[in-house]
């Protein structure tokens, strides 16, 4: 099962009302400082190590404490990933972990490579209603291509063993590709049920320049940029609502959203959207950088991507089979995008 590829991003929203979070008390106890905590972070091709930094700051949040520390204050964590890279999901669920010490089954995963549309098949998979190949048989009949479904499976069996909720953020390409061809005004009523009544654009700088730039670069010659422009938006705000409408009806909740990290760049695209809506909202966005060493200090060309860099040093890809696998069950992906600055 798996999603058409299309060169998407997400983008700022400007929602005027807000609604407000419960903040829960994290259960946490008192816990002495780690052993070797300042000892060098060693970056292995096995586990996610740890070496953090902060996005505005450059200041060095390096360490599994240091860590736990910066979720556990989150309502809404985001972790990027490139759906392709294993360590960013092991990534992933290093900070699921971490949230369910502090807020213990008060937790949901939202996922952005999921549509909408799969949401009454993933509630019932996540509530054991479903096995793993019922819950991959429906997907297979909403999406078309995607990614291996091994690199999710560590984090959909943490929830059903924990009885944890989840989300399918993800709106259909359908609407999306509608929105890059023709605009917003072309969409029908049914297709508009998966976007708040307003779409807000950008008016983040950094970013627009951003997408202005990958908007040159693609190869469709057809759509214009401010259609273009207006797909990201579309696509952005529709997961952004589906967050914030969750947390409304859940107070005490947080959530952990996994999205390809240009869904995170410059807190403009999904974070903001969320933030846009939701009163009081205290985030934490992850943005997965590769490096084969933990930086003593963060480059220059990735300061503000997100609130934090998370180093990994994800091993080197497979040699392609001499012959094609028969068969493998595949996760549907977010469009693809161009490197984000730093790349």
């Amino acid at each position: 099962m798996k999603f058409p590829l299309f060169l998407l991003l997400l983008t700022l929203p400007l929602a005027v009302f807000a609604k407000s979070v419960k903040k829960p008390e994290a259960n946490i106890e008192k816990r002495k400082p780690a052993k070797n905590a300042d000892a060098p972070i060693v970056l292995t091709t096995a586990a996610p190590n740890f070496c953090l930094f902060g996005g505005q700051s450059g200041k060095s949040h390096s360490g599994e404490a240091a860590f736990k520390a910066i979720v556990w204050k989150s309502d809404v964590v985001y972790v990027g990933q490139t759906h392709d890279k294993p360590l960013d999901h092991l990534a992933q669920l290093e900070a699921l972990k971490a949230m369910k010490i502090a807020r213990g089954s008060k937790i949901a995963v939202a996922f952005g490579m999921l549509p909408q549309s799969l949401q009454p098949a993933l509630n019932d998979y996540a509530d054991g209603k479903l096995t793993e190949e019922e819950f991959l048989a429906k997907a297979d009949r909403e999406t078309e291509r995607g990614a291996d479904f091994g690199m999710y499976k560590p984090l959909f069996d943490f929830i059903v063993q924990n009885k944890l909720r989840a989300i399918a953020l993800g709106v259909p390409v359908k609407v999306t590709d509608k929105v890059a061809r023709s605009g917003l005004d072309s969409l029908t009523p049914d297709e508009k049920q998966y976007l708040p009544e307003k779409v807000e654009l950008t008016q983040h700088k950094k970013y627009n320049d951003y997408l202005k730039g990958a908007f040159g670069a693609q190869a469709d010659k057809r759509l214009t940029v401010e259609n273009y422009l207006a797909s990201l938006a579309a696509r952005n705000e529709g997961m952004g609502v589906r967050v914030a409408d969750f947390l409304a009806v859940n107070p005490g909740y947080s959530v952990l959203v996994v999205a390809g990290n240009d869904s995170l760049l410059y807190n403009a695209a999904l974070p903001a959207s969320v933030k846009a809506r939701v009163k009081d909202l205290r985030q934490a966005s992850f943005y997965t950088e590769t490096a084969a060493k933990c930086p003593s200090d963060m480059p220059i060309e990735h300061k503000d991507l997100a609130n934090y860099l998370w180093y990994l040093n994800h091993p080197p890809k497979p040699e392609p089979a001499a012959l094609p696998a028969l068969s493998t069950a595949t996760l549907p992906v977010s469009p693809s995008t161009p490197p984000a600055p730093g790349k």
